[in-house]
């Protein structure tokens, strides 16, 4: 619980599910006829977040290239290797392609997404104080992979990619062919084909989407519950275990959204 707050559990939960929101409609609309109607809301914080840690990832990775050397490593870029090592093992035995793109594209969506997830280690009460009390900032969230925005824009991302290596490998004749002549290669079969294959389809990015954000926003909820439910001086007795387990579904989550864009991708760029 924020320090000088008096909430009740229910209270406490709901305020940490809030996000710093700026609703640009309710704004236009409030300066014109002071009717509050929602038309499109940015979630500030997600945005923040996400854009932090994608810019923390470049220049540590940036760093870590620029200064590196032939002779003994030293344990930021051993690191750093052991993680480009991995993430080009797992290209090399998913995708049998030539590019260019998957490999730091893989590399990127595996880092960025880790240190998403990772910000649901730190302490449920600690940037929420600081920016309350020292930014005046009412409500903020520090996990940007807890908001389905931002898994459905990574997701949407992938998903463009996918659209352009079928037309790209195909070209648009084969594309189409596949989309309406798949399973039943038959041309009364076309309209069952065209919805089978849509949905088989779309049904990649809102997968990808929602399985990080479920597994996320779960692992954060019990992290509030237990919070909000239990008195502080007891808390490290179930959040201690809880946050040992989570380590493994912060680090899970971003290598299987890490190898189902691998996977998606080796598919569209594969010839029937």
């Amino acid at each position: 619980m924020i320090v000088g707050d008096i909430l009740k559990p229910q209270e406490y939960i709901g305020h940490h599910l809030k996000h710093l929101q700026l609703d640009l409609r309710t704004l236009e609309i409030l300066r014109e006829q002071n009717i509050p109607v929602t038309f499109w809301t940015l979630n500030l914080d997600s945005i923040f977040f996400s854009a932090l840690l994608g810019i923390i990832f470049i220049l540590l990775f940036r760093k870590v290239a620029k200064n590196m050397t032939s002779g003994v490593p030293n344990k930021l870029q051993t690191f750093i290797e052991l993680v480009v090592n991995f993430v080009n093992n797992n290209v090399r035995d998913i995708y049998h392609g030539k590019s260019k793109i998957i490999a730091p594209l893989a590399l990127t969506v595996f880092s960025w997404i880790f240190l998403m997830n990772l910000m649901d280690l730190l302490p449920i009460d600690l940037l929420p104080f600081i920016s309350k009390y020292y930014l005046k900032i009412p409500t903020l969230r520090i996990v940007p992979s807890t908001d389905i925005n931002i898994t459905l824009s990574m997701a949407f991302s992938v998903f463009c990619l996918i659209i352009y290596y079928n037309i790209k490998i195909k070209g648009i004749n084969g594309f189409l062919k596949e989309l309406t002549l798949h399973p039943f290669n038959h041309i009364c079969c076309i309209p069952i084909n065209l919805i089978l294959e849509t949905v088989n389809l779309l049904s990649k990015p809102i997968s990808l989407a929602l399985r990080l954000f479920g597994n996320m926003y779960a692992g954060e909820l019990i992290f509030i519950l237990i919070a909000g439910l239990l008195p502080w001086w007891s808390q490290w007795i179930l959040n201690v275990p809880w946050a040992i387990f989570h380590i493994l579904i912060v680090l899970l989550q971003a290598f299987i959204f890490m190898v189902l864009t691998i996977v998606y991708l080796s598919m569209a760029c594969e010839k029937h």
